[in-house]
């Protein structure tokens, strides 16, 4: 081998030396950092915690016939200040059009006829009350689109959902 081929081999074996020494300081640091960040913030969080044992609760219980099944029975949950609870119930028609009636109606959303559009509601009013009443509370599915029970909210009578029809109808004429 030549001078400088061994000056070569030397230079290039401390230029790969110095750069895993760099590279092994790097992760070390990294390891470091990481470890005084993490570790504060996700075990002292309180709300974390929890979230982790929600998450571990078991996905359904199951009752067994002829044993003591006290323990499984449904408790309402209490939220803080009704965080997560869905819409309140509406108490009259109007409000159940503005709640539920409107998504579809409003727009003409999935061949809903939109309120207020006499060309199109003058064929359903035509079949009588009672039909708009029936559809509106079992559903329907017809050529234009589908309409869902009580317009997707089951929760709600069925005088209330009567009356948001009767909204509906004088807003046509």
């Amino acid at each position: 081998m030549s001078k400088q081929d061994t000056h070569f081999f030397n230079v290039f074996s401390l230029v790969i030396g110095l750069l895993v020494a760099i590279a092994i300081g790097l992760f070390a640091l990294a390891r470091v950092v990481a470890s005084h960040t993490q570790e504060r913030q996700v075990l002292v969080e309180k709300e974390y915690l929890q979230g982790v044992n929600q998450r571990l609760q078991p996905f359904a219980r199951v009752a067994v016939a002829g044993q003591d099944n006290s323990a499984l029975a449904i408790k309402p949950t209490s939220s803080a200040g009704g965080a997560g609870a869905g819409p309140a119930v509406p108490t009259n028609g109007t409000e159940l059009y503005e709640q539920a009636c409107k998504a579809c109606h409003g727009a003409g959303i999935g061949g809903a006829p939109k309120a207020g559009d006499a060309a199109a509601w003058q064929p359903r009013i035509a079949k009588g009350k009672a039909v708009l009443y029936d559809h509106a509370i079992h559903g329907f599915t017809g050529s234009a689109g589908m309409m869902p029970p009580k317009g997707g909210r089951t929760d709600v009578p069925d005088d209330v959902v009567k009356q948001a029809v009767d909204h509906m109808v004088e807003m046509v004429q």
